[in-house]
């Protein structure tokens, strides 16, 4: 079976979007990469680095550092589909961050977006 296109999307190509959709909000693109390192374990330089080789995000995932064990946390619902239901271990990594993205473009706290206690 082959994968959704997305998996083979490169992160460069999708990351001024989040920034855009960030920045109309007058959130910044610091934050986005907060998000970004957040739940991936990547640092700023690194984060850097994948985003300037075009890595796709089935290679941006598999070779993230440390994913957050907190990302399990992460609930609701994008384009229509509840993240903590998604079966497919990619595309769920994949709406664990547009769902983090949206909650910063709607305003919420970078504490609760990072779901710190």
């Amino acid at each position: 079976m082959a994968g959704h296109r997305i998996y083979k999307t490169s992160v460069a190509s999708v990351y001024p979007h989040y920034v855009n959709k960030a920045e109309k909000k007058g959130r910044t693109k610091e934050e986005v990469d907060e998000i970004l390192c957040w739940l991936t374990g990547y640092g700023a330089s690194e984060l850097e680095s994948q985003l300037e080789q075009g890595t796709d995000f089935e290679r941006f995932f598999a070779e993230a550092p440390a994913l957050n064990p907190s990302r399990k946390l992460i609930t609701g619902v994008i384009c229509g589909v509840r993240v903590e239901e998604i079966e497919d271990p990619l595309m769920q990594e994949i709406r664990y961050l547009d769902k983090l993205i949206d909650e910063l473009a709607r305003g919420k706290a970078m504490e609760k977006i990072l779901r710190t206690p």
